[in-house]
């Protein structure tokens, strides 16, 4: 029992984890003592957030840009040139765009789509291989797709692709795990609410305290939070579990 929830030895990949939510399951499997590569677009930023959680395990940067298809196969090549199996895949990468329906372009749909979406899927597609090697009946390998409480209900923002994307991240998650149960690779989603991070500074400085009043648990999210679920996906302890999207917002979702 006392290893249900390790990942201690286990092979990482966080998209988008010098920042945010994929800094928080970055760094609570390393201090896991998980082996852990990050990817994030900006080389110099990745290569820092690695360098300062090394002071707490194994980290290694992979910058990579997979909002396109060359980035995706260069990531998923750089991984394979480095492990021959890869124990848990947490796609994390994402991105929003807000504006006024009458206003909203082309490029803030196609950019959305293709980041949270299409590069998801193409990423894991590459990286099924690594996945496969890793699995096993008692200990499968694990597929964490990042959504959004955007996904699951609908919100008074104006950022019509995000949903949209989060939305289909966690449909295309539960196809993911009625496909991938005969490879022995679990596929789930975490549907976060408001999290402190970048994509959410500005709306949390201008209404987080009207945020949290909405939420039964009264706060915002915190690093921990995201930690404990994001272990549990990754350990023993969720081996049966798969196809399923986890809300992670103190009780919003039901709330509203």
């Amino acid at each position: 029992m006392h290893n249900l929830f390790s990942v201690a030895d286990k092979i990482a990949l966080v998209t988008g984890g010098s920042r945010g939510i994929g800094l928080m399951i970055a760094r609570a499997y390393v201090e896991g003592g998980a082996t852990v590569y990050i990817s994030s677009r900006k080389a110099d930023v990745c290569d820092a957030v690695a360098a300062d959680l090394s002071k707490y395990g194994t980290c290694y940067s992979l910058p990579a840009d997979i909002s396109t298809m060359e980035g995706v196969e260069y990531l998923a090549a750089e991984v394979a040139k480095r492990e021959d199996k890869l124990d848990i895949l947490v796609n994390n990468a994402g991105v929003a765009w807000g504006a006024p329906v009458d206003d909203f372009p082309e490029q803030g749909w196609d950019k959305v789509m293709d980041l949270n979406v299409k590069s998801l899927f193409f990423l894991t597609q590459k990286l099924l291989p690594l996945l496969r090697a890793a699995a096993s009946a008692e200990d499968p390998a694990r597929i964490i797709n990042i959504g959004s409480v955007d996904g699951l209900s609908n919100t008074l923002m104006e950022t019509w692709s995000y949903p949209a994307s989060k939305a289909a991240v966690h449909h295309l998650t539960r196809a993911m795990a009625h496909r991938f149960a005969q490879d022995n690779i679990n596929a789930n989603a975490i549907a976060p609410g408001p999290f402190v991070s970048q994509m959410t500074e500005v709306m949390l400085e201008q209404h987080g305290d009207k945020m949290a009043e909405t939420i039964p648990c009264g706060r915002i999210g915190s690093p921990d939070d995201m930690a404990g679920t994001a272990i549990y996906l990754a350990s023993k302890a969720s081996a049966y579990v798969t196809g399923h999207v986890i809300p992670l917002d103190g009780g919003l979702v039901n709330a509203t």
